[in-house]
Formats: structure tokens, C-alpha cells, sequence
């Protein structure tokens, strides 16, 4: 299904470095709020540093795919130099696949992490590569995010009609 996480896991900062080695995947692409950082609190880029650190030891790169500008996002990750794609438009599939062929890897090698069905899960599935949804940090969304999560209510319905959608500590299949 298009919507349909390959993984779930409660929060970004639990992927196991060892586990992603052992998947072979080469490149951890991330929405940047509510997944990376709460969008409303700076201070949760401390522990995106540290996971920026704990992928690159293992080979990992990190890369921020965002519908966001270039300056939001620039001014956020720059200071931590991790690269990023600005103004995605998830859910259409095209910044993914771009930067997954600039880095010369196979669709099994990236994963696609986020918080929204609509935008992150979408836009991975039709570029092909392996998605994860993870809980938004906060429970409270900007306004245009506002909207995809009434439509998200919808969907996770007709999800756990054919298979209950859970999050766990590591990543299993969802």
C-alpha cells in the first residue's frame, strides 16, 4: 500500500546502527520536524548531533529530505553539517530518488525515515526505497501539518483493517 510503513520504530534515535550494517543500507534519509526535531524546541538538535555522529562512525550518511526552505533548514543543520534537500515537495518521490542517485546507492541501501503517512511514507514507497514511520516528537503540529494528520486518521483506520500499524523500540517489520 502506498501509505504503508515498511517499518515502524517510536523514535528515530533508537535505529541500531548494527542492525542498518547488517540491512546493508549506506544512507538514513530523514524528514527533519517531529522526526529529527521537535519543530517547535531547538533543543532536541543535540540529540540529532549525537545521532549524526553515531551513523557517520558506522558508515552511515544522514540526509534530511524536508518540504521546508533551504534558509529553515540550512540555519538548523548547518552548524552540525548535515546535509539536507530542501523544498522536497514529499510526497512526490523526485528529491528522494535524486539524492539516493547523487550518492551512487541502490534503492535497499536508503531508508526514509518520518512522522506523517501522507508526505514521508508516500514519497519513500514511490521512489521504491525502505520506509520507517516513526511518533512524532510532539504532539503538537504547525498548522499546514495540522491537516495531513486529520486525512492521517483516515488512513491509519484502513490500515489496521488489514494490519494494525504499532511502534517498537527496534525495527520490525510494521
Amino acid at each position: 500500500m502506498l501509505f504503508r510503513p515498511k517499518y515502524t520504530i517510536d523514535t528515530i534515535y533508537h535505529l541500531d546502527t548494527d542492525k542498518l550494517q547488517e540491512m546493508d543500507v549506506k544512507a538514513v534519509f530523514s524528514d527533519l520536524d517531529n522526526t529529527l526535531l521537535a519543530w517547535n524546541k531547538f533543543e532536541t538538535a543535540k540529540e540529532m548531533d549525537k545521532l549524526n555522529q553515531r551513523l557517520a562512525k558506522a558508515g552511515i550518511r544522514l540526509v534530511v529530505i524536508s518540504n521546508n526552505n533551504a534558509e529553515r533548514v540550512g540555519k538548523v543543520l548547518d552548524p552540525y553539517h548535515i546535509s539536507f534537500v530542501a523544498k522536497a515537495r514529499k510526497p512526490l518521490p523526485f528529491a528522494i530518488t535524486e539524492e539516493r542517485e547523487r550518492l551512487g546507492l541502490k534503492k535497499t541501501q536508503v531508508m526514509m525515515v518520518g512522522d506523517q503517512l501522507i508526505t514521508d511514507m508516500q514519497a519513500g514507497n514511490l521512489a521504491g526505497v525502505q520506509t520507517v514511520l516513526v511518533k512524532p516528537l510532539v504532539e503538537t503540529d504547525k498548522w499546514n501539518t495540522r491537516i495531513n494528520r486529520f486525512f492521517e486518521k483516515i488512513i491509519f483506520f484502513f490500515l489496521a483493517i488489514s494490519h494494525k500499524v504499532t511502534f517498537k523500540e527496534t525495527l520490525k517489520n510494521g
